[in-house]
């Protein structure tokens, strides 16, 4: 019998994710060239410091599938350029072939289809073996660094606090990480496990509320290649904002872009030919920040989850985005000498599990840490009819899953969720276990609201929600995709100003949402203490239970162009 492994190996592929340097721009390999662990990590060193780089892993221990989104619009100054590129758009952008193991990893085109042939992606013992390779490589000219959202999105990690993961990281040795979502294990929680890791975890934007002094350490100097390298570390700026401020009461965030430019300042004075962000703020934010911050050599952006097959150049500064979930591990070669980049080269390399030999040690620890919860993780709950996928700038279909489950379960008129950027895919034909349900719902704060609502209620949140993800500062970029919606349908205009983008907004029966009537709404994710409701995973374990073949709702949101 044939394996994936099998044919993978002895399939031809039309491409790598390879990166030319600064004297090219990134090109495939050329075809008929075979997709093998070898090929994925084959790189010719460059220089005297290699970055490593994996952010927004979400708690996911094992391989997934994850579909990149279709739709991610990009307004103001980031209309048009990467990351808001996508689909075949991106396939001509970056000269993929359609079809292609490129296509499938960094593309929603063809995406069901395409992963019965290539199969999940990620995997930790699958980042341990590229990380190990990398390393024995370049030896102690290689930094690690993990750009936070790691600790939380997964069934395991929910039930251990994120230890789960925090004991996988500390077998994978990063040099530094800072985060997001880790905060939402709450302040206790957070510095306990902070104090107790064996490399630092960085937030130059993290300050004491009552004091404003910093909470955390800012900077780490090391000593790579015969380079000193500072890395600054950058939590997303807005967690008190997008999560719950009651979780996490004695520190404020922020951009903190003078703190920011101090700190390069000061690193550079101290000596540093390399100086590195590493961010948590998004791609967007990064960029402007880039334009504005002199001294950053490199950025090594996360939240936005975007995976880029190569760097973009903001005047002397490289922005590297990984994307997510463990699918890629980004390598970036830098040759340093005289306080500046003088070239360098880089490859965003996709974790395809079925060609990337798992490391052993790795995988023990995965299974040995997974082995309480094993039975509970293998539950059957159901059968996805069609794909289910979360990411996407304003709805998903998995969200439009969870959506009709608020709205029968709770017995609601409107439904609202979250739009958060983590939720691995379901193909379809795929069963719904307990470990598919909670990689889309994992937090601490899931209770399933039911709450009253005016029509004007409703949409002054959506048009709050809008201006989060489609101001065209950045900097006024505070949350994730829009919030989905079930029960009703409406129009969005992306450039429209604030309070003015959302329209048409019209109930399943064909009338129109009355501002002045009470609706009931049921919700889940709140950032308000006390919220009142069963688990989220409740609920939807009771949908379920009364639909054994799921579906993909009908498309509710009009996007004007």
């Amino acid at each position: 019998m044939i394996t994936r492994r099998d044919f993978l190996s002895a399939a031809t592929a039309t491409s790598a994710i390879l990166g030319l340097g600064m004297a090219g721009r990134w090109t495939p390999a050329f075809a008929q060239q075979q997709l093998t662990e070898d090929h994925l990590l084959d790189m010719a060193s460059t220089g005297n410091v290699t970055l490593v780089h994996v952010t927004d892993i979400h708690a996911q221990l094992k391989p997934i599938y994850f579909r990149e989104p279709s739709v991610n619009i990009g307004v103001g100054a980031a209309a048009g350029q990467p990351p808001h590129v996508t689909g075949a758009d991106f396939l001509e952008l970056y000269g993929i072939a359609p079809g292609s193991p490129d296509a499938y990893a960094l593309t929603s085109e063809d995406f069901a289809a395409l992963a019965r042939t290539y199969g999940s992606m990620g995997g930790m013992d699958r980042v341990a073996t590229v990380v190990k390779r990398i390393r024995a490589e370049r030896g102690d000219n290689m930094l690690l660094l993990d750009g936070g959202d790691t600790w939380q999105g997964s069934y395991t990690a929910n039930q251990t606090l994120g230890q789960d993961m925090v004991d996988v990281m500390n077998a994978l040795q990063p040099d530094a990480m800072t985060g997001h979502w880790e905060f939402t294990y709450g302040m206790d929680r957070v510095q306990e496990v902070i104090d107790g890791l064996p490399f630092p975890f960085l937030g130059a934007n993290i300050f004491d509320a009552e004091w404003d002094e910093p909470a955390f350490e800012a900077v780490r100097t090391f000593e790579k290649g015969g380079v000193k390298v500072a890395v600054i570390g950058q939590a997303f700026p807005y967690t008190p904002i997008a999560n719950p401020r009651w979780m996490i009461p004695n520190w404020s965030f922020g951009i903190r872009e003078e703190e920011i430019a101090r700190h390069v300042e000061e690193a550079r004075a101290d000596g540093a030919e390399l100086v590195v962000l590493l961010s948590h703020n998004g791609f967007d934010v990064d960029r402007k920040l880039a334009s504005r911050v002199e001294g950053i050599d490199v950025i090594l952006t996360g939240h936005t989850h975007d995976a880029l097959p190569e760097p973009v150049k903001v005047g002397r500064t490289l922005l590297v985005a990984s994307g997510s979930n463990g699918k890629f591990v980004s390598r970036l070669d830098l040759d340093v000498s005289g306080g500046e980049v003088k070239n360098y080269a880089y490859r965003l390399i996709p974790v395809f599990a079925d060609v990337i030999t798992p490391d052993a040690d790795m995988a023990a620890l995965i299974d040995e840490l997974r082995a309480p919860y094993r039975d509970e993780l293998a539950r059957e709950l159901a059968t996805a009819d069609d794909l289910l996928y979360r990411r996407g700038n304003f709805n998903g279909t998995l969200d439009d899953v969870i959506c009709r489950a608020l709205l029968e379960q709770r017995d609601a008129e409107i439904s609202l969720s979250p739009g958060f950027r983590w939720g691995t895919t379901l193909l379809p034909g795929q069963t719904i276990t307990v470990e598919d349900l909670h990689n889309g719902v994992a937090m601490t704060y899931p209770a399933a609201y039911r709450v009253p609502m005016t029509g004007a209620q409703l949409k002054a949140i959506m048009e709050d929600v809008a201006d989060n993800i489609l101001n065209p500062d950045p900097y006024y970029q505070q949350g994730g995709d829009m919030v989905r919606v079930g029960g009703m349908s409406y129009a969005v205009d992306p450039n429209a100003g604030m309070g003015a983008r959302i329209g048409a907004m019209t109930m399943v029966s064909g009338e129109p949402v009355d501002p002045e009537r009470e609706y009931i709404v049921a919700g889940w994710a709140s950032v308000n203490e006390g919220t009142e409701g069963p688990p989220i995973w409740d609920v939807m374990e009771a949908y379920f239970a009364d639909h054994p073949v799921v579906t993909a709702a009908a498309e509710t949101v009009a996007v004007k162009m």
